[in-house]
């Protein structure tokens, strides 16, 4: 009898053991995407859909591309990296740290963003924001970090190309990635800025003030990559591909993005 309790205590305690390890399995199996700040909504939505298809969740982490980028050379738990600039994938590729040089899924645009009540225009030509640097109108002025961000790096480019951005320094708010850079020329703190396109056609954004698309031959192209990181388990991949899918796409296009010529 004593043999018979002792088996079933063992049977028990490995049936125990056995659920508590599926059920850590489980947990780690959600995926964890580190995505671009302009990818926000978009994202978003895409990732709703793929759970909705698929029954599948997802870990949503957004920020700068560029402190993604390091994050993951340090060995950052990321699974699956959307970068809104194609090089950071090669360089996380060249240090051996995903699984190949990853794929295009989108092209970006900026443009200048102008809240309610100022005074500056929103001019996609920026005629008029040079006008308020010569007469005084503009006092700050909202871009992402250009260092680490790739739409502030394209905004700085735009700003030179109109021979601007000497005169900006000193005005200039710098966000630490463009979701920031677009609250802060929405809220007060500047009084416009250049942010990505894919925000600015979101109604949460879009209903602060007025935006006008900048020419997108005075930078260069925000061509956005995406690539799985080393170990990355199944469930990322099907979310890598699920980008691909027409579905996906429709909802890129409709939020301001390009998609890639292959």
């Amino acid at each position: 009898m004593r043999s018979t309790h002792f088996a079933f205590a063992r049977s028990a305690a490995g049936l125990l053991l056995s659920l508590a390890a599926l059920h850590s399995a489980s947990a780690q199996t959600v995926p964890t995407l580190a995505a671009a700040s302009d990818l926000k909504f978009a994202i978003e939505e895409v990732a709703a859909q793929f759970e909705k298809s698929t029954g599948q969740k997802l870990r949503l982490v957004f920020g700068s591309s560029g402190n993604f980028k390091t994050q993951i050379l340090q060995g950052a738990p990321f699974h699956l990296f959307m970068s809104a600039d194609e090089n950071f994938v090669y360089e996380l590729a060249d240090a051996g740290k995903t699984e190949d040089r990853g794929r295009a899924y989108a092209v970006g645009r900026i443009g200048i963003m102008v809240p309610h009540g100022s005074p500056l225009k929103a001019d996609g030509e920026l005629k008029d924001l040079a006008a308020a640097l010569r007469d005084g109108r503009l006092q700050k002025f909202a871009i992402a970090n250009p260092d680490h961000a790739p739409y502030g790096a394209r905004a700085m480019e735009a700003l030179k190309h109109q021979q601007l951005w000497d005169g900006l320094q000193g005005k200039l708010v710098l966000g630490e990635n463009i979701s920031q850079a677009a609250q802060f020329a929405t809220s007060g703190s500047a009084q416009g800025g250049i942010i990505a396109y894919s925000l600015a056609l979101a109604p949460t954004v879009a209903r602060l003030g007025s935006f006008a698309l900048i020419p997108e031959q005075w930078h260069q192209p925000l061509k956005q990559r995406m690539v799985l990181v080393k170990g990355a388990p199944p469930e990322a991949r099907a979310f890598y591909d699920y980008i691909s899918t027409a579905p996906a796409q429709e909802i890129m296009v409709r939020h301001g993005f390009a998609m890639p010529k292959h």
